[in-house]
């Protein structure tokens, strides 16, 4: 009872955060303007979105199955694949909490300890991280011009006013941030074996155990080159279906593969906000790179944002809700063959 009130009010409270964003992305929309985009929207290139997004999910799907391979388990491929996506179905009651659904879903499904599971989508979202963060290196050698002035004056700086403003200087929010963390982790160390005692540190202990031995497959991982190629694989199909999208509508139809390279980064930093799927985040940050970098008004800017990711949404929702039902579905039993007795016995 107590933990089901708990997670209605993270929903709730997810939610809002979501609905906030998205009334700060649409307050000063000409909606008229918005309607007649979206009216007028070539929607065939989502077509070609969702197939770019549907390899990049079966990509995905094997390189979980490499990952989890070294620790002795052998998961079927199509399990793997509903399992992942029941965890993206998911994520739309709570943000992060299709990691853990995805892990019960294959641990249940193929009988595999859910906390070692927990351990290899640590490693894929490190991955995923220093991916993101790779690709915004490379974008701002590349083009430093276009990405880092959007970055500094629409992320740090508003960050750094706002550290300002509390503590007065930021330096002093680090300080007490590090200086916390390092007390936190000095009393867990210190008082492991009576915590240990206590049923919730217990769960929490025996996890990070399950994710030490779930860091350390990847050292042990049999086929590397084909990990390897699958993590490229995927961010390359994640950029062909985000930069697409820039052909449904005129004002962004202008747009070459490095200006996709650009949504796929800030469009990536909107889907890591704590809100569910990335709703309202996504819009805002999207529409307003394209404004301030590019000149695309506002309303044009959500109309690419609104097609892109409720396309994905949509597609991945229904994705989920099949793969949920092929996980969850119980076979009919086979007949059984019946002796006939020949004739004359």
């Amino acid at each position: 009872m107590k933990k089901g009130i708990i997670q209605t009010l993270k929903f709730l409270a997810f939610l809002f955060i979501g609905l906030l964003l998205l009334w700060i992305a649409f307050r000063n929309v000409d909606f008229k303007s918005l309607g007649k985009g979206l009216r007028e929207a070539k929607y065939g290139w989502l077509i070609l979105s969702l197939m770019f997004a549907t390899f990049a999910y079966i990509s995905r799907a094997r390189r979980w199955v490499l990952l989890i391979r070294p620790m002795g388990y052998k998961p079927r491929f199509k399990y793997t694949f509903f399992a992942m996506m029941t965890g993206y179905l998911a994520n739309l009651a709570l943000p992060r909490i299709g990691e853990i659904s995805k892990c019960v879903a294959l641990g249940k499904k193929e009988s595999i300890p859910v906390d070692k599971l927990i351990g290899t989508v640590v490693i894929e979202r490190t991955i995923d991280f220093f991916s993101l963060v790779t690709i915004l290196v490379i974008m701002l050698f590349i083009d430093g011009s276009t990405l880092g002035p959007f970055l500094v004056d629409n992320i740090y700086n508003p960050l750094q006013a706002k550290l300002s403003s509390v503590f007065g200087f930021v330096w002093i929010f680090w300080i007490v941030l590090v200086f916390t963390g390092i007390l936190i982790l000095y009393i867990i160390y210190h008082f492991r074996e009576k915590l240990r005692k206590i049923r919730f540190f217990a769960k929490i202990f025996d996890t990070l155990s399950g994710i030490t031995h779930g860091l350390k497959t990847i050292t042990i991982i049999e086929h590397k080159w084909e990990f390897i190629f699958h993590t490229v694989f995927i961010w390359v199909n994640y950029l062909l279906m985000t930069w697409v999208v820039v052909f449904t509508i005129d004002s962004t139809s202008h747009l070459d593969i490095a200006d996709g390279i650009f949504i796929l980064v800030i469009g990536g930093l909107g889907m890591t906000a704590p809100v569910t799927s990335g709703i309202g985040a996504f819009h805002f940050i999207v529409s307003q790179g394209l404004l301030l970098v590019y000149g695309i008004k506002i309303e044009d800017g959500l109309v690419y944002a609104i097609l892109s990711h409720e396309s994905q949404l949509i597609f991945g929702a229904l994705l989920g809700i099949f793969s949920f039902y092929a996980l969850v579905r119980k076979r009919p039993p086979v007949p059984q063959k019946r002796d006939i007795p020949l004739k004359g016995d």
